[in-house]
């Protein structure tokens, strides 16, 4: 079984850019990407983690691949040597975004029996899909890709479960996600964001952040 974090290291996490200057948001970024890859390491889940870039990541565990083009692009020709130079194991593509996510959600989702399993994010994204035969499948992100992808797994034919977890919906793409890393992070992101100055605030009757 394969794992597969699609990452971008230059300009990562652009909307953040009111509140982070470039080279913090690149340190957040690299951040969260180390949550993600080392869960997936520790889970025991997977015999190979990659990381598709357009550049070398040095993330313990967890192998670089290279790939210049585009996201559905990269991800689809990923799959497609999967499928053809290996015994076309499942894979389990899981966004770099996604600091939350615990070894207990990497084990759920991988024990599934479904043909394909795919975890919503917030606003019709996908954030986590788990397919079993990727030879059988391809992924079309972008605006509402989780409808599109529910509509690929059903025309050809494949049993799709959705699941429901919090820690896999949690993308942090906002300022106003920066709080969810603060309430509910353990990892090198919340440390990243501590180190950085960052408290939670009181911000209109709701939770947010400061900078100290």
């Amino acid at each position: 079984m394969r794992a597969v974090i699609p990452f971008k290291k230059s300009n990562a996490k652009s909307r953040l850019s009111s509140l982070l200057t470039d080279k913090e948001r690149e340190d957040f970024a690299m951040a969260m990407l180390s949550d993600v890859a080392g869960t997936l390491v520790s889970s025991g889940c997977f015999e190979v983690v990659d990381i598709l870039s357009t550049s070398i990541i040095d993330c313990d565990g967890a192998n670089t691949v290279l790939a210049n083009s585009g996201l559905n692009e990269a991800l689809n020709e990923y799959l497609k040597k999967m499928s053809s130079h290996s015994l076309n194991e499942p894979v389990l593509i899981i966004m770099a975004d996604i600091p939350l996510v615990s070894i207990q959600n990497i084990k759920d989702i991988t024990a599934s029996r479904s043909d394909v399993v795919i975890a919503p994010g917030r606003m019709g994204g996908t954030n986590a899909i788990f397919i079993r035969d990727p030879s059988r499948f391809h992924v079309d992100y972008y605006g509402a890709s989780f409808l599109k992808h529910m509509d690929i797994a059903q025309n050809n034919g494949l049993a799709v479960e959705v699941f429901d977890s919090f820690n896999l919906s949690t993308d942090i793409d906002e300022v106003a996600d920066i709080s969810e890393v603060l309430l509910h992070g353990t990892g090198r992101a919340a440390g990243c964001l501590k180190k950085l100055g960052f408290v939670l605030a009181e911000n209109g009757g709701r939770v947010g952040v400061k900078r100290t």
